[in-house]
């Protein structure tokens, strides 16, 4: 086997596990923006099923990710002593509390379950979840690379 075809070793265990978490309600909490753009745009009762479930995913994948977010917090004293590390928490903690109201929002019947609420609070979610994305990626980085032990 030549060195060209050796495979490379990915540094996991340093990966912090909330990261890996972390991208399945990102992409649900988009997903659930998208559905409910086309549910406002055709008023198809499916969009809005689609979004009560892509919205359903996301929470779980969240508390989840939360809880790997929390241990890792704790465990280590690099990340601690960050101050982005807890905007980034508040941050997170914000995206959960606007997709649980929107969970309650989207479990209304038909248009009122999505329009005007329910699509305003996807979009809050998803803009976020993009600042507490840029605050929290800087983190990751410097922890994977060895940079916070």
């Amino acid at each position: 086997m030549t060195d060209t075809n050796r495979a490379v070793a990915v540094p996991v265990i340093r990966h912090p596990i909330h990261a890996f978490l972390g991208p399945v309600p990102i992409v649900c909490f988009t997903g659930a923006l998208a559905t409910d753009l086309a549910y406002a745009a055709s008023a198809d009762m499916q969009w809005a099923n689609f979004s009560a479930w892509l919205l359903f995913v996301g929470m779980v994948f969240a508390v989840l990710a939360a809880i790997a977010g929390i241990i890792d917090f704790s465990r280590k004293r690099g990340i601690r002593r960050q101050r982005p590390a807890r905007l980034h928490s508040v941050g997170n903690l914000v995206v959960m509390v606007l997709a649980l109201i929107n969970n309650f929002v989207h479990s209304r019947d038909a248009w009122t379950s999505v329009v005007p609420a329910g699509l305003t609070l996807s979009v809050l979610t998803v803009a976020a979840m993009i600042v507490t994305a840029l605050i929290g990626r800087p983190i990751v980085y410097r922890t994977t690379h060895g940079e916070i032990q």
